[in-house]
C-alpha cells in the first residue's frame, strides 16, 4: 500500500481517541446533518443510520491520516538522527 508502507508495522499504533479522528468523525455526523438539512428533512431525527455511517468513516480516516502523519515524522527523524551519527563534527556537544 502506497498511502502507508510496510515499514511503518513497526511503530506503535495511535490512540483510538485522537485529534484527528475525533475531528473527522466529528465532520461527518456534520455532514449527514447538512445532507438531512438540505433536502429538507429533520436534521436529527432523519437518517440515523447515515449519520452513524459518516461519522466512523470520518472517524476511520482521521485515524489512518493520524498514523500516516507519525509514521512521516519518524521517517524524518530517522534521517536527521542518521545524518547527525554520519556527522558528528558538524554537531558537536554545546559547553558553557
Amino acid at each position: 500500500m502506497v498511502f502507508l508502507p510496510d515499514e511503518s508495522r513497526s511503530l506503535p499504533p495511535p490512540p483510538l481517541l485522537n485529534k484527528g479522528s475525533a475531528w473527522l468523525g466529528f465532520a461527518g455526523w456534520m455532514a449527514a446533518l447538512a445532507d438531512n438539512a438540505f433536502n429538507q428533512r429533520p436534521v436529527l431525527r432523519a437518517g440515523v443510520h447515515r449519520q452513524i455511517l459518516f461519522a466512523t468513516l470520518g472517524w476511520f480516516v482521521g485515524y489512518q491520516l493520524v498514523k500516516r502523519a507519525e509514521y512521516m515524522h519518524a521517517k524524518v527523524d530517522r534521517e536527521l538522527f542518521e545524518y547527525i551519527r554520519h556527522h558528528p563534527v558538524d554537531f558537536h556537544a554545546a559547553t558553557g
